[in-house]
């Protein structure tokens, strides 16, 4: 039985700043239409065109690294799109859980950028730094970690 986050969590993950860049664009557009072209609106504007741009960079920086991962007993799957990858167990690297922005970060042996993902459920946080993944994916990850003597 394979584990997969929710699919709405990894939209809206991925796609969040490619949205907000665009609510940017689209206040900078507004500003311009409706208060005319003069340099204090100009200035206002460039400041909404400025921040787009900074959140699309962010967008693109971290879309690629965001993918949608299911967990299993046996192995680990990177769906992307019609084409999954499946990893065994033995050839993770490293996994990790980042707590403050609930995302496991998996490494695999022989591939050089990691893989980000989201638990099947929210994390349960615990003493501040540490978090916990108490959800059926945890309990995986966990064991399996334990099993092959995953960092």
């Amino acid at each position: 039985m394979m584990v997969e986050a929710n699919p709405v969590k990894f939209y809206l993950a991925k796609f969040f700043f490619l949205g907000f860049s665009f609510v940017q664009w689209l206040v900078a557009t507004t500003i311009l239409m409706r208060f005319g072209f003069d340099s204090k609106n100009f200035f206002t504007a460039l400041v909404f065109i400025t921040l787009g741009l900074i959140f699309f960079l962010i967008f693109l920086l971290i879309s690629d690294k965001i993918k949608r991962v299911a967990v299993g007993k046996n192995k680990i799957v990177v769906i992307e799109g019609d084409k999954n990858m499946r990893f065994d167990w033995p050839e993770v690297k490293s996994l990790k859980l980042i707590p403050y922005f609930n995302v496991y970060k998996l490494k695999i042996r022989g591939k050089r950028n990691p893989i980000y993902f989201f638990p099947s459920k929210n994390v349960d946080p615990a003493f501040g730094l540490l978090a916990k993944d108490t959800s059926r994916m945890g309990e995986i990850v966990q064991k399996k970690k334990k099993d092959f003597g995953i960092k």
